[in-house]
């Protein structure tokens, strides 16, 4: 018998006015994979996370993480789900310790075991040393990690990660990687991540679903996806076939903008 999905999307859908972001999905994620969910603005990814993470009901369809409903058990699938944003979540004003221990109470973490976890989650993504300096005063690559800290507290089984490593250099974007996947391999936690970038889905994903307009149209792993059109290609030219290389006209102004200050601020 095979093992309970993390998680398991069924005909999912989702509109706004007259655009349909979410089209019938189905999708399923193997626990303790990364599975990476990528595609081109528009396509329908942010929506479909902000549903897996009860931040969005699902009008149509269902979801299941770890076999709990997130319409019926909303509270119950939030305390199974660490969730770092693309939009920055720390606060500047405050260090590095108060905002991983604000999350532990936001998270209810129990108050005799917070103290411990809060250094546990520190010390994991390497920032004991500097904990207790403002935040404001980190990099960017300490402050994606930070926020890494934020999403652990809780111990989630599972960890979505909306474009982790946007606005990083290469180094502190390695830095992030290294830090999740060592996390990933210690605990077994199951990782969703959403990216741009096409090298980063082939060289950390186990697998990846290219999704466009509404619907997944490829899934896989990175050879996998990459071997079907043949010797010599890459995710890229995979990112390429399966969109047409058009440029998404639905999004936002405000999602660009959104996305450009967060660059900026990790910059």
């Amino acid at each position: 018998m095979s093992a309970m999905p993390a998680v398991r999307c069924t005909g999912l859908s989702r509109r706004f006015g007259d655009t349909l972001a979410v089209d019938n999905l189905d999708l399923e994620i193997v626990q303790g994979e990364i599975f990476g969910l990528l595609g081109p603005n528009g396509a329908g990814k942010t929506t479909t996370i902000r549903m897996i993470t009860t931040l969005l009901p699902p009008p149509r369809g269902t979801i299941e993480v770890f076999g709990a409903d997130v319409a019926a058990r909303r509270m119950a699938v939030r305390r199974l789900i660490g969730y770092v944003p693309q939009q920055l979540s720390v606060e500047a004003t405050l260090t590095g310790r108060e905002n991983v221990w604000l999350f532990a109470k936001l998270y209810d973490v129990p108050r005799l075991t917070r103290v411990r976890r809060v250094n546990e989650v520190l010390a994991g993504v390497g920032l004991a040393e500097v904990a207790d300096r403002l935040a404001k005063t980190y990099s960017g690559g300490m402050i994606r990690r930070l926020e890494l800290a934020q999403a652990l507290v809780s111990t989630p089984r599972l960890l979505v990660l909306d474009e982790p490593t946007v606005g990083l250099d290469p180094v502190a974007r390695d830095d992030v990687w290294e830090r999740i996947e060592q996390i990933r391999a210690d605990s077994g936690m199951t990782v969703l991540v959403t990216t741009h970038l096409m090298q980063e889905a082939d060289e950390r994903c186990d697998r990846v679903a290219l999704m466009h307009r509404g619907r997944i149209q490829a899934l896989g792993t990175p050879a996998q996806l990459r071997g079907n059109l043949g010797d010599g290609a890459t995710l890229d030219d995979v990112f390429r076939a399966y969109t047409g290389d058009e440029l998404a006209d639905t999004g936002s102004i405000r999602d660009v903008r959104s996305a450009r200050r967060t660059a900026r601020r990790l910059s």
